[in-house]
């Protein structure tokens, strides 16, 4: 299999890196309580359908809406801090935004 390249934002191309991603969702789980297992599973989960998608240039755009994916199962807290980084929050109405629709979410899941 040939090595996954990111292509950043900038368009310079990188090696995927595993333990980026790891640390990525590590850092947004900070003093939360999920498991490492479900983390270490929602990375494999990331890395499986990078392989499998058969594209060896991914866009870091493409992973970063996975991770807050991922995130968005695991830890509420995580997502919204993810997706404050990721989606450049500049206004507390940013954050209001993510939060209604973390509302509405379990309103519509409770047992979630």
């Amino acid at each position: 299999m040939r090595e996954l390249m990111i292509i950043k934002k900038t368009g310079r191309k990188v090696p995927f890196d595993r333990d980026k991603l790891l640390r990525s969702f590590e850092i947004a789980l900070r003093k939360r309580p999920v498991d490492r297992d479900r983390i270490e599973r929602a990375v494999s989960g990331i890395v499986r359908r990078l392989e499998s998608s058969g594209e060896t240039e991914i866009p870091s755009e493409e992973i970063g809406l996975q991770v807050l994916e991922a995130l968005k199962s695991l830890d509420d807290v995580a997502f919204v801090r993810y997706a404050s980084v990721y989606r450049d929050f500049s206004h507390a109405e940013d954050f209001e935004k993510v939060i209604t629709e973390i509302s509405a979410k379990i309103a519509r899941d409770p047992g979630e």
